[in-house]
């Protein structure tokens, strides 16, 4: 499959304000690694390659263990994660998916009990950050490892 348009083009200031969303999500409260975790795990949700591949590379540059990565979508049966890593997990995909229901009251609770109020709302816009990318990249096909060398993905080794 081919790239439909590349929609940074044709949009450009829309694209630069939604990436400069996404930086400043960086300055929030929610460390690195469980950036990197939910990044992954939505774009495995979603389908998206473009963003599963960009950020295995930026979760290896920032020093996440691969059987981690490789364990994501087996991260309930996996003893690799701490209890804040699954509850931030549990987060991401109950608001990729979204339910019918809403979120649950008990989901809700078992989350604040590893994060504050600043944090879970500053976790609540990680997600809404790569889904916003995961459906753009989805909808344009754009091609995996295609902005590597512009995003310094190219240090991570995995060609």
């Amino acid at each position: 499959m081919s790239q439909r348009l590349k929609y940074i083009q044709q949009s450009p200031a829309l694209f630069k304000k939604f990436l400069e969303f996404s930086n400043l999500i960086k300055e929030g409260a929610i460390e690195e690694s469980i950036r990197d975790l939910v990044a992954i795990r939505a774009s495995q949700i979603n389908g998206c390659a473009f963003c599963v591949d960009m950020h295995v590379k930026q979760a290896k540059i920032n020093g996440e263990r691969e059987l981690r990565i490789h364990h994501l979508t087996t991260w309930r049966e996996s003893t690799l994660f701490a209890s804040r890593e699954r509850a931030a997990l549990a987060w991401t995909e109950v608001l990729t998916k979204l339910p019918e229901e809403g979120v649950a009251d008990e989901l809700y609770e078992r989350v604040r009990t590893q994060f504050s109020e600043k944090e879970l709302s500053d976790l609540t816009y990680e997600v809404m950050a790569i889904n916003g990318w995961n459906r753009a990249n989805i909808a344009f096909r754009t091609v995996p490892g295609s902005s590597d060398k512009a995003f310094g993905l190219d240090k991570a080794g995995l060609a």
